[in-house]
């Protein structure tokens, strides 16, 4: 029987995917030598994960293009109706709603996981943190912030937490939040005091580049363990001050900068990116796809063209103007000299390739049509949204994987 999923804040699904598996990763990514065991199987280019046997139960947002995108895709992937266990629309109502039912979440939850709303924490935003003056619904405040601002929706994850009471909690946000105050220190003793106890380890910044992912992405991840139900041993060496190896969580890198032993070099953009056509070669929607923003100087977010030999960086949820060039003109600084000279565009990246940077596999659509009509059910526009707030799925793949190796240490 598989171990029972409650997913929040889901967006599209990065972190649902990582943690069931099952899913095809490009082979260039994957360490043959330390990695070899988690793949099911290849095809050409790509390579199959294993399933983990986690099985998500439960998925939330409250973007309706969030919605679309995680039904089309998990529909298509367990082949049947997946409508009923996405749930659109804010925790905060459903946490409240379900003080007056009882059946708003799943029963017998074993993990919840969720990536709580990092805007307000990020280096590139305002940094208003716990005083953020948005609603959970993402709208602006006239009042003064509250429990149920953007900022405190870490707090409505712990309500859930109180709720189904998992044996695991993953909770993930930007890197930026460690350096903002005490917020790290306030989140971990607040998740500490869900009633009945959690034994929250020491959040950690998990670099995606450590771990195949071709992008420069850091995030910080907080995880949890309810006291009542580790085992005694397991509780004890969890207490003991320094993590011993055989409990530690957190996957072990799988790549590095100065690879030694069985540690293989980081992944290029160029890697990910391998054996993708021009968008208007292909008939991928989420390829054909790509901002048109225009150039707006060197010196501005977003204006700089990728280097194909090394990581990219951070896929932005926002499109406008932010996302990196494929390809700059040689007017603009490019140096892709090879391109340029066969008179391929000035481009910015494309859905797919964000897509492809962030680990999603080709047959995940992101760019949606709305048979019938002409607005689109997921524009590009909403897609690189979607895409740049999403967990890399194979970053979660390395972590769903650890915890599913050191999961009969941990519990009865």
């Amino acid at each position: 029987m598989g171990k029972r999923m409650l997913s929040l804040f889901s967006g599209c699904g990065g972190m649902d995917l990582g943690f069931e598996g099952g899913f095809n990763v490009l082979s260039d990514l994957i360490n043959p030598y330390m990695f070899q065991d988690k793949v099911e199987s290849y095809n050409g280019t790509w390579a199959k994960l294993k399933p983990t046997g986690f099985e998500t139960v439960f998925a939330n947002d409250i973007m309706p293009e969030s919605q679309s995108a995680w039904t089309r895709f998990w529909g298509k992937k367990k082949g049947f109706d997946v409508e009923d266990i996405f749930r659109l629309g804010s925790i905060v109502d459903f946490v409240n709603l379900s003080k007056e039912i009882n059946s708003v979440f799943p029963s017998k939850v074993d993990i919840v996981v969720g990536g709580f709303p990092c805007n307000d924490f990020s280096v590139s935003g305002l940094r208003q943190g716990f005083d953020s003056k948005k609603t959970h619904r993402g709208s602006i405040r006239i009042d003064e912030p509250s429990i149920e601002s953007r900022g405190k929706l870490y707090m409505w994850m712990r309500a859930v937490l109180e709720i189904t009471q998992p044996n695991v909690f993953v909770a993930e946000n930007v890197k930026g939040l460690i350096s903002l105050g005490d917020a790290k220190r306030i989140i971990e003793n607040d998740f500490r005091g869900v009633d009945g106890g959690y034994l929250v380890v020491p959040a950690r910044v998990l670099k995606a580049v450590d771990y195949g992912i071709p992008q420069t992405r850091e995030r910080v991840f907080f995880l949890g363990f309810r006291k009542d139900k580790l085992r005694k041993s397991a509780l004890q060496d969890l207490q003991c001050g320094t993590i011993p190896d055989y409990l530690n969580p957190y996957p072990r890198p799988t790549h590095s900068f100065s690879p030694a032993g069985d540690l293989c070099p980081w992944t290029t953009s160029g890697q990910a990116l391998k054996g993708l056509a021009e968008p208007d070669e292909s008939e991928d929607l989420s390829h054909r796809f790509y901002s048109k923003a225009k150039f707006m100087g060197k010196h501005c977010q977003g204006q700089k063209e990728i280097n194909l030999g090394l990581p990219a960086p951070t896929i932005r949820a926002e499109h406008h103007g932010n996302i990196e060039y494929r390809r700059l003109s040689s007017e603009h600084g490019g140096l892709n000299i090879a391109e340029l000279a066969q008179n391929l565009p000035e481009r910015r990246l494309s859905v797919r390739e964000c897509a492809r940077i962030q680990t999603f596999p080709d047959d995940y659509d992101f760019v949606i049509k709305n048979h019938g009509a002409r607005r689109y059910l997921v524009s590009s526009s909403s897609a690189y949204k979607l895409i740049g707030n999403a967990v890399p799925p194979l970053l979660a793949y390395h972590l769903a994987t650890r915890l599913q190796e050191i999961w009969n240490d941990l519990f009865y």
